[in-house]
Parts: structure tokens; C-alpha cells; sequence
């Protein structure tokens, strides 16, 4: 029987499910379609995203909704024991295992089981897994006994397994056999004004539990609200509006200024991680870093030319210090910590760029010194010796800050 908009509509009431975005109706439709049978199903999708909806969707419009249904957090159980909480263990078999203990796939036998961060769980578990799925067999920690099992397993993740298959950190059998039917959850900024109706949601709900007038947004803070990406999806909203419910109960109309005040600020440097539709790693980590100090050489190199041009005009000098003023602003700041954390992640992935070479536009043989200390002490000796010693004129010339001047001053001990 076709599924109708009308039967996705029931089922989202039913299951606390808010939004109409296609993509938000497509999942919901699948794990309809998919629930009758008996067949492994692999949910993706973002932290926070609500996967676990759509397994309890699963669970209870199958014919196992009368038996157990058990949600587990892999990468929440230490891998010492995660085999023994999901298919139990013999009395002696390890230290402290004092009795015999029933794992979950023994208690949920007749029900279904679904296992979150699925990526997270160890090799060695991965294989007791596959045999589940493939025979309905599993083996206690410390057994020799086969046991049989009835149960469905939905999994989740919110990375991409395929990378993990790839690094040798997931079973790639395994992989196609939980991905027998896949469920895609968009994250929140991929569902366009589902945002403002989980916001109306979340609003009453803060309202009566803390016995407070519901807020509201005005047009302009709405544009606000569905400018931002929520990294954290529905658990990153619901917090967000529970914090202004209660810190803004006096106010319960809220603008964009106050919105702005709470919604966090985007960071100025790129994402570390940034995953694509299927949840993969566009570019790591260690890319970004080698990147970043790439850039800071690349400055450096400018700076030196400065300081070297200034040897003999200061005035061009002065100029071009404010055309480059980035390169003074905070760079003793920005060096260290980033090359610290280059240098503990080892060599890098990719080939490093080679270091432009430093053009000597002076010409004197007799002073060659690229010493960048050195020439920045001696152009902020020259720009104050031009302007008598007046700071606020000095730092202009340079083109950098007088907070920074001063801090210039007191490490190159130049105070009269």
C-alpha cells in the first residue's frame, strides 16, 4: 500500500516529529516502508540530528513493537566491556565478573536493538556483530556455548564508514550488511523554515515548564535564525531557546540584536571539519594547520621585504607597513601556538610548498641581516624619532594599533 502525505503526517505527530521539509519527509517515508520487514537499516546524519526518532519509528510500526526496544550509545561503553554488555558474560570469566550476566541481544531476543555511533565500536565487537546478523549467533564472554537470538538491529552514525572501512577501522562486510537500507537525516540547516516552527515548539514547551510567557521572534530575528548553520542541530536549538526563555522572560518579543546576543559567534577561522552530504571529511585537520602556517611563511617573507626596504626609505616603508598591517597585528600571538600544533601532528599528508625566496632589495653586502626583531625595533626607533616621541603619531606611520605599539615599545625596552 503507497504511503500517503497524509499517513507521514500521522506518524510525525505520533513521534514528537516537527518540520515538512522534503528531505525530513523522505526519511520519515523510508522508515515507514522499511519497518514491516526484518531488514538492518543504517540511519546517517549529523550529532543532533534526531536520528533515534526514526529507529523508535521502526521499532514500533514492526511486528516486534510488543518486544524490548534498547537504544545504545557505542562510543559511550569502554571497549574493555562492551562486549560483555551486549552479549553478556560467565560468572569468573574476568575480574570482578562476581555472577553470570545476560547481555542486551539475549534480553531484547524478540525486540530490536539500536546501536548509536556505530563507527565507535571495536574491531573485535564488529566481528561478534557480523555473526549476530548473518546466523543469529553469539558466543558470552567467557562461553563456549553458542546462543541464538531473534533480534533486529538499526544502527546510526554521523560519519561516513565507507573513510572508516578505508582507514581499516570498520569491517567492510559488516558495512553492507547494516546498510542493507539506508535513512539519510538532514541536519537542521538543510530544512529550511523547520527551524522556526521546532522554535515556536521548544518556546511553549520552556514556557509552561518554567511557568513563563512564551517568547517570540520578530521578522528580523527570524531572517537571523535562518541565517545561522546550528552546528548542533535540534540539541544546539533547544538549548538556545530554553536560555532565552528563562534569561529573557521579561522581554518575551525577541529582536534580532537580543538573538545575536546569544546565538554563538562564527569563529574567523575556517572549520577543521567540514562533512559533506554523506557525512565525509572534505579536508583534515592536519591540511588546515599545514595550511595556516603556509600562510603565516608567506606573510613573514612580506614582512622581511618590508623591514629590508625600510633600511633605506622609510618613508616607502611607513607605506607599505600600512598597506601590510595584518602582518604586525597580533603575529607573535598567531605563530607559536599554531606551529606547536603542527609540529605534534607530525609530518604532513600532502607535499609542503617551497619557501619563496627573500630578494635582498638593498644591495649592501655589508648588511644582510634578515633578523625581522631587528628591523621592526629599528622602524619603530625611526617613527618615533620622527614624530618627537608622540605615540598615537608614530603608531599611524606604522600602521599598526597603539595598544600594539606599546606592547612593541615594552618588549624592545625603547620606554625613555
Amino acid at each position: 500500500m503507497a504511503i500517503t502525505e497524509a499517513d507521514i503526517q500521522r506518524v510525525k505527530q505520533r513521534f514528537g516529529i516537527i518540520g515538512s521539509s522534503p528531505l525530513l519527509n523522505n526519511a520519515v517515508r523510508v522508515a515507514m516502508q522499511v519497518a514491516p520487514t526484518d531488514m538492518s537499516v543504517l540511519i546517517t546524519g549529523e550529532s543532533g540530528s534526531g536520528k533515534e526518532s526514526f529507529s523508535k519509528i521502526i521499532h514500533h510500526l514492526s511486528a516486534r513493537k510488543h518486544g524490548q526496544f534498547i537504544a545504545i550509545n557505542c562510543g559511550s561503553i569502554p571497549e574493555g566491556t562492551i562486549d560483555s554488555e551486549l552479549f553478556g558474560h560467565e560468572k569468573g570469566s574476568f575480574t570482578g565478573a562476581h555472577e553470570a550476566r545476560k547481555g542486551y541481544f539475549e534480553v531484547t531476543n524478540g525486540g530490536t536493538i539500536f546501536l548509536d555511533e556505530i563507527g565507535e565500536m571495536p574491531l573485535g565487537t564488529q566481528a561478534r556483530l557480523l555473526r549476530v546478523l548473518e546466523n543469529g549467533e553469539f558466543i558470552k564472554v567467557g562461553s563456549s556455548k553458542v546462543q541464538k537470538t531473534d533480534v533486529r538491529v538499526v544502527a546510526a552514525t554521523n560519519v561516513n564508514l565507507l573513510v572508516k572501512v578505508e582507514q581499516g577501522k570498520f569491517r567492510e562486510d559488516l558495512y553492507y550488511r547494516l546498510s542493507t537500507v539506508p535513512i539519510y537525516v538532514p541536519p537542521l540547516r538543510e530544512r529550511g523554515k523547520d527551524v522556526e516552527l521546532l522554535f515556536r515548539k521548544f518556546a511553549t514547551d520552556f514556557a509552561e515548564k518554567y511557568k513563563v510567557k512564551p517568547i517570540s521572534l520578530t521578522e528580523d530575528a527570524k531572517h537571523v535564525l535562518l541565517k545561522y548553520r546550528f552546528p548542533g542541530n535540534i540539541r544546539q536549538l533547544k538549548n538556545l531557546v530554553e536560555q532565552i526563555s528563562v534569561l529573557s522572560s521579561d522581554n518575551t518579543e525577541i529582536t534580532s540584536e537580543t538573538l545575536n546576543h546569544y546565538i554563538p559567534k562564527e569563529t574567523s577561522l575556517p572549520a577543521l571539519i567540514h562533512k559533506d552530504h554523506n557525512g565525509a571529511d572534505n579536508i583534515s585537520e592536519r591540511e588546515i594547520l599545514y595550511k595556516i602556517l603556509f600562510d603565516l611563511r608567506k606573510d613573514m617573507n612580506d614582512l622581511k621585504k618590508i623591514v629590508l626596504e625600510g633600511a633605506n626609505n622609510p618613508a616607502h616603508a611607513a607605506q607599505l607597513v600600512k598597506e601590510h598591517a595584518g602582518l604586525f597585528e597580533g603575529i607573535h600571538e598567531t605563530v607559536s601556538p599554531v606551529a606547536e600544533q603542527v609540529t605534534y601532528l607530525g609530518p604532513p599528508a600532502v607535499q609542503s610548498e617551497p619557501e619563496e625566496e627573500v630578494q635582498d632589495i638593498t644591495h649592501e653586502a655589508e648588511d644582510d641581516s634578515l633578523s625581522i626583531v631587528k628591523k621592526e625595533k629599528e622602524l619603530i626607533m625611526r617613527a618615533l624619532r620622527k614624530n618627537n616621541n608622540k605615540r598615537k603619531y608614530a603608531a599611524r606611520d606604522l600602521g599598526i594599533s597603539e595598544r600594539t605599539l606599546y606592547r612593541k615599545i615594552k618588549e624592545y625596552e625603547l620606554e625613555e
